[in-house]
């Protein structure tokens, strides 16, 4: 099975009755525990949000591109929803821990550039710290998860923290700080993610 992540951002027509609306949210709900039972719908989240948006992020498990598309449009809201797929990749620093309690979770995307003639004893030697670190992190529950994106030097991580402050300066102590680029999103629950359903 591969992992996706997938910001899925609903629009729903003007003039559709709250009765519809509720009917379907309900049908998305009982569909979502039905495909995390099947292993296909592992996290679910909500970013920021802007007044009457309607966006989510999943994590989602397939064999592939193909079977992902069927696992989406199974999803009732999928009739008033448009679906952005990142497919991700192992990560040889990805810990794999479980959902935690307590904090906040954040996804980061990292895009590491290495300056133009950065001696390679250098980059190996920061990369194995790097490494170390990664393992300091996720044994103190702060990483939970970490994939590599699309691109070159791209990566997308699943960390819990306290607040932003806490998370920055998470973000500050890594070895390859200096060369990376970093996008933080806040993240809060989402009444489907399967994290809360077990």
């Amino acid at each position: 099975m591969n992992d996706y992540l997938v910001t899925m951002t609903t629009h729903v027509p003007a003039g559709t009755p709250d009765q519809a609306i509720g009917e379907i949210r309900a049908r998305e709900a009982a569909h979502s525990a039905e495909l995390a039972a099947a292993g296909h719908l592992l996290r679910l989240w909500r970013p920021p949000l802007q007044p009457g948006e309607w966006r989510t992020l999943g994590l989602f498990a397939a064999a592939d591109a193909a079977q992902l598309e069927e696992v989406l449009t199974s999803m009732p809201l999928r009739v008033w929803r448009t679906d952005e797929v990142t497919p991700l990749s192992p990560h040889p620093n990805d810990p794999a821990l479980p959902p935690r309690t307590g904090g906040t979770e954040f996804l980061t995307t990292f895009i590491i550039a290495i300056p133009a003639g950065t001696p390679g004893q250098a980059v190996q030697d920061t990369e194995a710290a790097e490494a170390e670190r990664a393992k300091e992190l996720a044994g103190h529950g702060h990483l939970l998860r970490l994939w590599k994106l699309p691109g070159e030097g791209r990566a997308l991580g699943l960390w819990r923290a306290q607040d932003a402050a806490e998370m920055q300066a998470i973000e500050k102590s890594l070895p390859l700080d200096a060369w990376m680029t970093v996008q933080t999103t806040p993240l809060t629950e989402h009444p489907s993610d399967p994290a809360n359903l077990s």
